[in-house]
């Protein structure tokens, strides 16, 4: 599966290179190496002899060489542009893998945002072109997903159906993923299309907006297959760049979504303005760093893996639950409300 990772504060900017490249374990070198704790053993051989096991390793261990995007908020608009108050997303895409792609680096290692999604793919069948690549930008929006919405072809019609106009003309690619984010844009804004696409909406829109994603997808597949429909992996994440909603998710009574992983203090170590940073030969002792924690500013980040090797800076996000974070940067995790009668029942499916 694909991967990715997401930053939010309120106050402390990052910089990108920080936690997109830096990092012991960052999403830039995710490609090919992966780090569960709470799922899978690291750092030693073992026999998956569990079938849930194998397919739980499955869906975190495909390489990841499909394309890369990054939308970091940026307020520069706003100095220019009348009618633009508050950070806007930019977005870059690319086909290349991170650790081959030169402008990335030398983007990352000159911007800074309190806001920024980054994602690696892993296609599951769509062509590996720019507009392919995650993340999705509506407006002042921004989607990413890592998963698969299975049996899409057999309902990509009835769901492109459930779509507002201006969400489906702003769909640019073939995926999957890109559909499953004008839905939510479609239900985000009721259908009022583009004109609203700016405005800041309560979290609570947004949980919602993103759970009748969720349902409409799995409503669809029952309707058109009944029980040959196979269980979605849907982790998806979205934010307006003050606030921020993601969701781990499968509809399977016992498998596994893809991992994801919450911190509050691994900026902490990442950010160079603090000392501390675990990878390096300077790192200072514990009451230094205990300092950091006073004077870093509130932030959070949702990610597909740990991109720092303490466990202890990480939460493993619970089967079927939103993580959401408000403007002040509080988290708050709450289960996913669905119907049990739209689990599926292959196990045999990818995911």
């Amino acid at each position: 599966m694909c991967r990715w990772f997401a930053y939010i504060s309120p106050e402390e900017p990052c910089l990108l290179s920080d936690v997109l490249i830096t990092p012991a374990n960052a999403i830039s070198k995710q490609c090919s190496e992966h780090y569960l704790p709470y799922l899978l053993p690291h750092g030693e051989e073992k026999e998956l002899d569990d079938s849930r096991d194998k397919l739980l390793q499955m869906r975190n261990s495909l390489l990841n060489m499909d394309g890369l995007g990054i939308a970091w908020y940026t307020s520069a608009a706003e100095n220019y542009v009348k009618s633009v108050q508050g950070p806007r997303p930019a977005l870059y895409k690319s086909q290349s893998p991170p650790s081959n792609d030169f402008n990335f680096k030398n983007l990352c290692n000159n911007t800074e945002t309190h806001c920024v999604f980054a994602h690696i793919r892993a296609s599951s069948g769509s062509p590996v072109t720019q507009v392919n690549s995650h993340p999705f930008v509506f407006g002042r929006h921004v989607f990413m997903h890592n998963g698969v919405i299975s049996n899409f072809v057999d309902i990509r019609r009835d769901m492109s159906d459930k779509l507002s106009y201006d969400a489906y003309a702003n769909i640019l690619g073939s995926t999957d993923s890109e559909h499953a984010a004008a839905l939510y844009m479609t239900h985000l804004t009721a259908g009022q299309g583009m004109d609203t696409w700016n405005n800041e909406y309560p979290l609570s829109d947004m949980l919602k907006a993103m759970t009748k994603t969720v349902i409409d997808i799995m409503e669809l597949q029952h309707k058109t297959l009944g029980k040959k429909a196979a269980p979605n992996s849907l982790n998806f994440c979205a934010t307006s760049g003050k606030r921020m909603v993601a969701i781990r998710f499968r509809n399977h009574a016992t498998e596994q979504p893809p991992s994801l992983y919450w911190s509050e203090f691994a900026g902490r170590t990442l950010n160079q303005k603090y000392p501390g940073q675990p990878d390096s030969p300077t790192a200072v002792n514990e009451e230094a760093i205990k300092g950091d924690d006073e004077r870093i500013g509130k932030h959070t980040i949702i990610a597909s893996e740990p991109t720092t090797y303490d466990e202890k800076e990480w939460h493993l996000i619970q089967k079927n639950h939103a993580l959401t974070v408000d403007e002040r940067g509080v988290e708050t995790e709450v289960p996913i409300e669905y119907d049990p009668k739209l689990n599926a029942a292959d196990p045999s499916a990818s995911g």
